[in-house]
């Protein structure tokens, strides 16, 4: 008897023991650091799972994250990029009133889809997203009707787009984990991806830009000054506005895998002068991948 019970107490032990030893193996090392953003997501593509969520899906303003389905969606329907899309004048003034970000392109002035691409992804641009959609789908309420059927297609349920260039608006709704999943289905179209990894572009000469306009990645163009020793960011888009703070959705490399960041709800006092809570969140989460 005395033997089956010190055999018992052994056993104990040893189940007890592996049980702490899987708790603290398992035990995720980014939930003892702090960040800035209230919602964050991290995926590996190549081992296709999460690595690390806060708040994944919570229904929050995406602000300009909203240009990527407004990019991936825009592909689809166009057939000739070097075709003719002018800005659209009606909207071009209520973006310039509403002092959106902008690429610096004048009402009707006749840039390319391809120039439309590329100002909506890498300058966040509202004239170039809002164009963008009028010119591929005759008006904004048709192509946010395709916006919303890719995200059903792609499976985002806490996600609902109201207009193309991210502007905040009732029912303009998305979360982080949604949106990384939007950023890892779009980044398997070729354009996309190339676009979305692109550091400057110079779009079409035209009267009013003859020698175009140079447009630089509002991510890659803020990473000159922080170090990516181990590391490297190799894609991204920006969003900022005042309900939805500072949002990042980034493609970075890491030990020879792919990585997707999404950072959302970096709060800020002064959105003229915003900080770098975003970018401080994202480099943090690389550096302890």
């Amino acid at each position: 008897m005395k033997k089956k019970l010190e055999i018992a107490g052994i056993t104990l032990l040893i189940v007890v023991g592996v049980f702490f030893i899987f708790k603290f193996a398992n035990e995720n090392k980014f939930d003892k650091l702090s960040f800035n953003a209230d919602c964050i997501y991290v995926y590996s593509i190549d081992d296709e799972k999460e690595i690390f969520s806060k708040n994944p899906d919570k229904k929050v303003y995406p602000a300009s994250l909203t240009k990527m389905m407004t990019v991936y969606t825009a592909i689809g329907k166009i057939e000739d990029f070097d075709k003719k899309a002018p800005i659209d004048k009606k909207s071009y003034q209520k973006l310039v009133a509403q002092n959106a970000s902008m690429a610096g392109f004048y009402g009707n002035e006749p840039t390319t889809f391809e120039d439309l691409l590329y100002g909506t992804m890498l300058a966040s641009a509202g004239e170039c997203a809002d164009s963008l959609a009028i010119n591929a789908s005759g008006s904004k309420g048709k192509f946010v009707d395709l916006m919303n059927e890719n995200a059903k297609n792609m499976e985002l349920t806490n996600t609902n787009f109201k207009n193309p260039e991210g502007m905040d608006e009732d029912d303009h709704y998305s979360s982080a984990k949604d949106m990384a999943f939007l950023l890892k289905n779009s980044l398997k179209n070729e354009k996309f991806y190339k676009i979305f990894t692109t550091d400057k572009y110079t779009s079409t000469k035209t009267l009013d830009h003859p020698k175009g306009i140079e447009i630089e990645s509002t991510v890659l163009g803020r990473l000159k000054d922080y170090d990516q020793d181990d590391f490297k960011i190799i894609g991204g888009k920006s969003g900022t506005t005042e309900k939805a703070g500072l949002c990042w959705a980034t493609l970075s490399e890491k030990n020879g895998k792919k990585y997707i960041i999404i950072v959302m709800g970096v709060g800020f006092d002064d959105i003229k002068n915003p900080g770098d809570g975003q970018i401080q969140d994202t480099i943090k989460i690389l550096k302890n991948l």
